[in-house]
């Protein structure tokens, strides 16, 4: 058996020693992964077994791949698969390249008390739980006091209760989706930039070039690396739709575009009680991101030789 490398283990404990107060911090992130993230993958067990309360998990009949041919036969599958992928597909094309602009435009602002001001403004949102984004939604478009249909009344336009049309469910996710997430997601390119060679600009300024000039070949080019990670990241989350807006905003006129599988799981899961079935559903949806998220980054590492991983 071959001995370890002492030299190798030496310095190993050596680092370990260097950055033990960095180390320590990082503790309560691990001890979250393992408890909240790594632990409950043992309760997927269910989702092969027709899983009940008292028998527990190991005492319950196991079943195989049941509740999974009952989910792809059941006519609501492909209705819920179109819907999560649209309204995901939608949220990551109308909503990615926002917050990118966003930050564009707020480093070329030269004011600072604006500049400020904008960021605070575009932020704030992200400190609102769903449940009040969601309840300022119904107020907005409410169909007697709603804002919007008063303004619409204003121009002589008949008023429209939104949220009971089908057709609208879907841009009113993704309006909202971007107005929540633009603030802090913007964030992360002003860091990008901020890390921008300042010489570079100033290179380019002595050549005479405008700003524009600057942001397509300078800006744009710098962001690229973490444009290319934050998208892979989101097209990896892109089918998983958190079930509290949507739970939030639909309503049975609007089952046929607004139902998604985290929907479907918690009907099922906590309201039916049918706990393998949402077991089931619930471990498709994450195999399903995971393959996008590899795809992503696989097609990424191809096209610009960056990625993930």
């Amino acid at each position: 058996m071959k001995k370890p490398n002492k030299g190798r283990l030496t310095e190993t404990l050596k680092h370990i020693r260097r950055d033990r107060e960095l180390l320590l911090l990082f503790i309560p992130c691990i001890l979250f992964y393992i408890i909240f993230r790594y632990g409950p993958l043992y309760g997927l067990i269910i989702a092969f077994k027709d899983y009940s309360v008292f028998s527990g998990v190991m005492g319950s009949d196991w079943v195989g791949l049941k509740h999974f041919v009952k989910f792809f036969s059941n006519q609501d599958f492909w209705m819920l698969f179109r819907n999560t992928l649209l309204l995901g597909f939608y949220t990551l094309i109308f909503g990615f390249p926002f917050p990118i602009l966003l930050a564009v435009l707020l480093n070329e602002v030269r004011t600072k008390w604006f500049k400020k001001s904008v960021q605070t403004l575009s932020y704030l949102p992200a400190f609102l739980s769903v449940v009040i984004i969601s309840s300022m939604i119904i107020d907005f478009l409410s169909p007697t006091n709603g804002l919007l249909n008063q303004l619409l009344a204003a121009f002589g336009f008949e008023k429209k209760y939104f949220l009971v049309d089908p057709g609208w469910f879907r841009p009113i996710y993704v309006i909202s989706e971007i107005w929540s997430t633009i603030g802090y997601e913007s964030i992360i390119y002003l860091a990008a930039i901020a890390g921008i060679n300042p010489t570079l600009y100033e290179a380019a300024r002595v050549d005479g070039a405008s700003r524009f000039h600057m942001i397509r070949h300078i800006t744009i080019p710098g962001l690229m690396p973490t444009m290319l990670i934050m998208f892979i990241l989101k097209t990896g989350s892109m089918i998983r739709i958190g079930y509290e807006k949507v739970l939030l905003l639909y309503n049975p006129m609007t089952y046929n575009v607004a139902d998604v599988f985290s929907t479907y799981v918690y009907r099922k899961g906590l309201l039916e009680s049918n706990y393998s079935y949402a077991a089931a559903v619930g471990m498709f949806e994450a195999l399903v991101a995971m393959t996008m998220l590899l795809g992503a980054n696989a097609i990424s590492r191809k096209i610009g030789g960056k990625g993930l991983w």
